[in-house]
């Protein structure tokens, strides 16, 4: 973990085009498939779905690699192979990386992957559906209790990335009450948070703010300082980004990282950290103590959605199906949302959330899915905004 000044180039996301197979219209860029308001392929959904023989036929197949943000994807390949008998590999790879992989696999008729779990909604739904990489396959048993909108791409749950402090070196509850404090003098250098040139959930985050959270900012800023914001930036959100990132906060590669700078046993010195709400398995597993900044305004952090897709030519597409559904079951999802998260299957309940954050609904800024590929077109302007304002 550093403090850096150095920024990361541009995650390999933003050159994928470069090297995916050439279409008409670039894919997530003016001209491509979303950019022309043209709908994704339609979601697969076997008419004579069967269980039983979709079973038969993964394990025929004798494997499946699977590649996923979180390093749950252990738990939930020991899980699966334990279930069906068929050996599951779960690989942990930021998704920049396994879109590109991915985007080269494909390209290159030589597919390993066989399905992926995507944090990033807008080269999902912006690159690799229209140019075929991967495709959304919905198990037709399942598809009555999985909501329209969650079917293409299919959700297999949200999770959310909240505002944390040490409750140890804060046991009074979170030191910030509002999310304009992070700007100020008193709080340079104390905020612990993913690059964002390498986190395209954070970047997401940014650019939705200034899609549909400009008002809650504006509100913010008005309860805290007791006057209306003024700023020559083209919005509260770019206001507040260009605050926060000239108030030095520590970059770092991980969530990991964050944690353990955060509430760490050892830690004296205290600090805000940016983190997945995955980290708070530290609490218990390493002797943590961390929870979320519960009523911080106007938001503690924000939720995203995870897809699962699965390879368009994919080696073992039954078991890749099989994962698919798998992950739609509480018997699979339970190992990514264990800290706390929504299935994207309306009959699975949600988990406990971490000490902090109690309402997932009212404490959280929510990503709009729709928005996906329009954050990615607008990902490249935020990122820019984000270098030349951290120094």
């Amino acid at each position: 973990m550093r403090r850096t000044k150095k920024i990361v180039p541009v995650a390999a996301l933003l050159a994928l085009a470069a090297c995916a197979p050439s279409t008409a219209g670039q894919a997530g860029q003016p001209g491509g498939a979303q950019a022309a308001g043209k709908p994704l392929p339609s979601a697969s959904v076997d008419a004579d779905f069967d269980l039983n023989a979709l079973v038969a036929a993964a394990k025929k197949e004798g494997s499946l690699l699977v590649y996923d943000s979180s390093g749950d994807i252990e738990e939930v390949a020991a899980a699966f192979t334990a279930k069906y008998g068929i050996a599951m590999e779960g690989v942990k790879s930021d998704t920049p990386q396994t879109a590109e992989k991915m985007t080269r696999e494909h390209a290159a008729d030589n597919v390993t992957i066989d399905a992926a779990m995507y944090e990033d909604g807008g080269v999902l739904m912006g690159q690799l559906i229209p140019q075929g990489i991967v495709q959304t396959w919905v198990p037709a048993d399942l598809q009555d209790q999985i909501l329209p909108e969650d079917r293409n791409p299919l959700r297999a749950l949200s999770k959310a990335t909240v505002f944390a402090y040490n409750t140890k070196l804060s046991p009074g509850g979170c030191p910030i009450k509002n999310i304009w404090e992070l700007t100020e003098p008193a709080w340079s250098g104390k905020l612990v948070m993913q690059d964002p040139l390498g986190k395209p959930t954070v970047l997401s985050f940014f650019t939705q703010l200034d899609a549909h959270g400009n008002q809650a900012l504006e509100q913010a800023y008005q309860a805290k300082y007791g006057e209306p914001l003024k700023t020559e930036e083209k919005s509260a959100a770019y206001e507040w980004i260009k605050r926060l990132a000239a108030n030095k906060p520590v970059l770092t590669g991980s969530d990991e990282d964050i944690s353990g700078a955060v509430g760490a046993p050892g830690a004296t010195d205290k600090k805000i950290g940016f983190m997945s709400i995955s980290k708070f398995r530290n609490n218990e597993d390493k002797g943590y103590t961390q929870a979320a900044c519960a009523g911080m305004t106007p938001f503690t952090g924000f939720s995203y959605p995870k897809y699962v897709a699965v390879a368009a030519k994919s080696k073992h597409p039954n078991a890749a199906k099989l994962y698919a559904r798998f992950i739609m079951t509480e018997e699979g999802v339970k190992h990514e949302i264990g800290e706390g998260g929504i299935s994207g299957n309306s009959t699975v309940q949600p988990r406990v959330t971490p000490a902090g954050l109690a309402d997932w609904k009212g404490q959280l800024f929510h990503t709009d899915p729709k928005a996906l590929v329009s954050d990615l077109q607008n990902r490249q302007v935020v990122s820019d905004f984000w270098r030349v304002n951290h120094r």
